[in-house]
């Protein structure tokens, strides 16, 4: 139960109508939840308009309706709160009914196309090492503290989400490293959020099929720095910027208050920079120096890509006020992040990794990485998401063409799309194809399989675009599929089968 004027509080702008309750038991803004003397909020959503199901939210016993005009039950005596955009007053609601959580926590957002899960496990390494309790909300998982569930996507909605806040404040976390999607951007999901630290890893192609272009998708996540962090951020929040990206750099100019960039070259003004890293399979060394001294980072994660990730949770641990040698010994605990460059080993004599790339510019990375580890040939399974960004496919399959020696087409998640038709787009990409050409096969299974039979010692084989995903949606229906059990089962028989032909 909280008192209704704590709710109105929130609110810039309303009109208030009808007979308003003293307390709220409840808030939603969905209609099949509402309780006796709950609120509800009528939000105008993609597939549906909230405001359609004010009926329903009133046979439900709801004691007042936030909606935009004109009001929804003219005359009617329950109680009414007319906003402009419902959208908008909902995330402020949320804030307020749950107590306004993120001020008594450590908030660190981070934000870009890739790398937001891999940093978000650095930053919370961060967190932990200034002696906190910790809690992670991201696309793998939301943890409070040392209990986890499966996350339901990157960002949640805004009530889950305060709602999670809350709880870790009830528990004893006293920080929390998140992911910040760019739709809960546009969205206004994380609206309200008293963030200390953003993090911008960089903008590469996705997701044009919700923003349309990549200005609008660049201004989505814009709204983290200039407007969530310069706004509602607590005092000295600082922003901590990518400035090898474009996006980034400009973002530094222009952007007033406390900016911290980081990046590879050396001498052009950064705030953090490599003096040098080196790669091997076994993991990263990297020497960066900061404003508060050099610091060196022994690291398990794999890839030229994670130098970047590295550099960017250094800086925020200098944003933090963590000093060199904390930040070092913290992001040392980092040894891996589930389904990304995750080595499938069952004793075979060549690569196998499973890896979240499902944009061209991860895939670039991830194959990049995976070549200077490779004696012999490099071989790629990887699809595109259906009901996703249709002008990615393509680009990725250049991007299989032009670093891979072979490549294995197939399903990721088509959802409600015809895999074959996804599969044409990325095929279209690929001319000239790889140099030992490439095979189409919507069986993902099959895919792999063949993969895998193709190897021989010395090589590599990346399997590409679900990383940790324990699911396959084909048709609109949710399977069990984990990369990483499938490529284990398969390679296990392989070898099984070797040993019995030696016997």
């Amino acid at each position: 139960m909280v008192p209704l004027r704590t709710l109105l509080e929130a609110l810039a702008e309303k009109d208030c109508r009808g007979r308003l309750p003293a307390d709220i038991h409840g808030l939603t803004d969905d209609s099949r939840d509402v309780t006796a003397g709950g609120c509800f909020v009528a939000v105008r959503g993609l597939r549906a308009d909230g405001h359609h199901f004010i009926p329903q939210a009133l046979e439900r016993g709801a004691g007042a309706i936030v909606a935009e005009p004109p009001d929804p039950v003219p005359g009617r005596e329950v109680g009414r709160i007319l906003v402009s955009d419902s959208r908008q007053a909902l995330p402020r609601l949320a804030d307020a009914y749950f107590g306004h959580p993120s001020r008594a926590l450590t908030v660190v957002g981070v934000t870009g196309t890739n790398g937001k899960t891999t940093t978000s496990y650095l930053v919370e390494a961060l967190l932990r090492g200034r002696g906190l309790e910790t809690g992670v909300i991201g696309t793998i998982q939301y943890a409070v503290g040392g209990r986890a569930r499966e996350a339901s996507q990157t960002t949640p909605d805004a009530l889950e989400l305060q709602g999670l806040l809350a709880e870790m404040v009830a528990s004893g976390v006293g920080a929390v490293s998140m992911e910040v999607s760019s739709h809960a951007l546009a969205q206004r999901r994380v609206d309200g959020i008293a963030f200390d630290v953003a993090i911008f890893t960089n903008l590469t192609q996705d997701h044009l099929d919700f923003h349309g272009t990549m200005e609008r998708y660049a201004e989505a996540k814009a709204r983290l720095f200039f407007e969530l962090l310069r706004e509602g951020g607590k005092p000295g929040a600082a922003s901590v910027l990518n400035a090898d990206d474009p996006v980034g750099a400009d973002w530094a100019r222009r952007l007033g208050g406390r900016v911290l960039t980081f990046g590879l070259a050396a001498g052009t003004g950064l705030s953090v920079f490599s003096r040098g890293h080196r790669s091997t399979l076994s993991g990263l060394t990297l020497e960066a120096e900061t404003p508060v001294g050099g610091v060196t980072v022994t690291s398990r994660l794999i890839g030229e890509h994670n130098v970047l990730n590295l550099l960017g949770a250094i800086a925020a641990g200098v944003a933090l006020g963590l000093d060199p040698d904390r930040i070092a010994r913290a992001l040392t605990t980092v040894t891996a992040v589930p389904g990304r460059f995750e080595q499938i080993d069952a004793g075979q004599d060549f690569l196998v990794v499973v890896d979240y790339a499902h944009t061209p510019d991860a895939l670039r990375r991830v194959l990049e990485t995976a070549r200077p580890l490779t004696p012999g040939r490099l071989g790629v399974v990887f699809g595109a998401g259906g009901d996703r960004d249709r002008r990615k496919r393509p680009l990725m399959g250049r991007v299989a063409a032009d670093l891979a020696d072979r490549a294995w087409i197939t399903s990721d998640n088509p959802r409600s799309e015809d895999p074959e038709a996804i599969i044409d787009e990325v095929v279209a990409g690929m001319a000239p194809p790889p140099r030992e050409g490439y095979t189409r096969d919507p069986e993902r299974r099959e895919a792999i399989q063949d993969a895998l039979g193709w190897a021989r010692g010395g090589d590599t084989v990346v399997i590409a675009g679900k990383g940790h995903e324990p699911y396959q949606i084909v048709a609109g229906q949710t399977f069990p599929f984990d990369d990483r059990e499938v490529a284990r089962e398969i390679l296990v028989a392989r070898l099984g089968h070797r040993s019995e032909r030696r016997s």
